[in-house]
């Protein structure tokens, strides 16, 4: 017996006479595997709802903490650039980094504001320095060819 609630497939769906046979036909399954299954729902026996006299315990999970820290990194990120963008101009990624890490670093709470703040000033130092030297050698190409 059907349940009245659940449809029949339509003709487009229904398997069609002499196709391929169901995988697993020769085990016994005569079925397609996507129909709906009738499900009875669970009631829980006597057995199951006797008192075993065992209560879970909850122990509280302590925060982990955040030990990373990224203003310093943001700091030695943006002194290598500085340094670098003295000389030429390719120390560019690594103050565009430094920028980077040190606007992250200002959003954290636990960061040393002062430290990113200097990492932040001094990656954009950098990042002007090394544009100018790229500019600088752009024009210097111009004149040559």
């Amino acid at each position: 017996m059907t349940d009245p609630r659940i449809e029949g497939p339509t003709p487009e769906v229904a398997r069609p006479e002499g196709g391929a046979a169901v995988p697993g036909a020769r085990k016994g399954y005569d079925r397609l595997p996507t129909g709906p299954v009738h499900m009875e729902p669970l009631v829980p026996d006597a057995e199951d709802s006797a008192d075993t006299g065992w209560t879970p315990t909850v122990e509280p999970v302590p925060e982990p903490m955040d030990d990373a820290r990224l203003a310093p990194w943001a700091l030695v990120a943006a002194i290598v650039a500085l340094a670098t963008s003295m000389f030429v101009g390719w120390g560019i990624p690594v103050a565009i980094v430094a920028v980077i890490a040190a606007i992250m670093s200002l959003r954290r709470p636990i960061e040393n504001r002062a430290v990113a703040m200097w990492a932040l000033v001094l990656g954009l130092c950098a990042t002007l320095f090394s544009a100018g030297w790229l500019l600088w050698a752009t024009m210097q190409f111009e004149k040559l060819g």
